[in-house]
């Protein structure tokens, strides 16, 4: 018999450790200089990863640990000569190119290599190209953007109708490289780290429900981490906003990711911020 999703206690108590932080850095945020939710999280699940790796190094494959070094240059070679993309300091100190380049080159590595050790123990998401499969992971990547570009350009529209400002055409290239900064990193993260942590975390209370719960989970917590500003501001709105967010443009990278792989996810992500800052969004 299978257990019900609402007697996990590790669920419950996964939920309640979730809603502490957001609800602690919103309540924190009205009377300190509290920091980022992403930065939080970031780090949190840097560190769960980076736990992960020390106790299950064992698992890794040579390949694996050039794939992770591979994913970690891309990003931070990147970053140092980003025009487009301008994340905030993390945690307020690392404010220029050079240091945000250390400091997400840094998580993308060991982000992704907890989330292969995961992997590597029947994880819920596949990162292709670590395996070898290269025909796999183009073509998952490809479907991702064919999935992706419809929304991307939704959300063009979404943003003319928001931002206050029409079209400012950017330099393509520059738009097409900076895209990777939030295609990688947060895919990385959120659906490659994150969604592993909560698996592992889930997977003996839940062990057929787990893949699915843990990846709705970490959807909800990359959704609503970019809407720390809003929720202090007006939660009920950031509310709507995220569950909107979620449905139509987080249930198709977590639909990819599961379905096909992490690379369908990242072009899936990629696409919709390469969209938005060639049109100067």
């Amino acid at each position: 018999m299978q257990p019900k999703i609402w007697q996990s206690k590790t669920l419950i108590l996964l939920i309640a450790g979730i809603l502490a932080i957001f609800v602690g850095r919103t309540l924190l945020v009205k009377g300190y200089n509290a920091p980022l939710l992403s930065d939080i999280l970031m780090g949190l699940i840097a560190l769960g990863s980076l736990g992960v790796c020390v106790t299950g190094f064992r698992h890794l494959r040579p390949g694996d640990w050039l794939a992770a070094a591979a994913l970690g240059a891309l990003v931070g070679v990147e970053m140092r000569f980003a025009t487009l993309f301008s994340p905030y300091p993390f945690f307020g100190v690392m404010r220029d190119n050079t240091g945000q380049a250390f400091v997400r080159g840094s998580l993308t590595f060991i982000a992704t290599l907890g989330g292969l050790v995961i992997m590597r123990q029947g994880g819920p998401v596949q990162l292709a190209a670590a395996n070898g499969d290269w025909r796999k992971s183009a073509h998952d990547a490809l479907f991702g953007l064919a999935v992706g570009l419809p929304l991307a350009a939704l959300n063009v529209v979404a943003l003319q109708m928001t931002a206050g400002h029409g079209i400012l055409w950017q330099n393509p290239f520059a738009a097409l490289l900076d895209a990777l900064q939030p295609g990688v990193v947060e895919e990385v993260i959120y659906r490659f780290g994150a969604w592993g942590l909560l698996w592992l975390m889930l997977r003996r209370s839940l062990p057929q429900q787990a893949a699915s719960v843990a990846g709705l989970l970490a959807l909800l917590v990359h959704n609503y981490a970019h809407l720390d500003a809003l929720l202090a501001e007006a939660p009920l709105v950031a509310l709507g906003m995220g569950l909107v967010m979620g449905i139509v443009w987080g249930l198709p990278p977590f639909f990819l990711a599961r379905r096909r792989s992490l690379e369908a996810a990242m072009a899936f992500h990629w696409i919709q911020d390469a969209a938005r800052f060639l049109v100067g969004f």
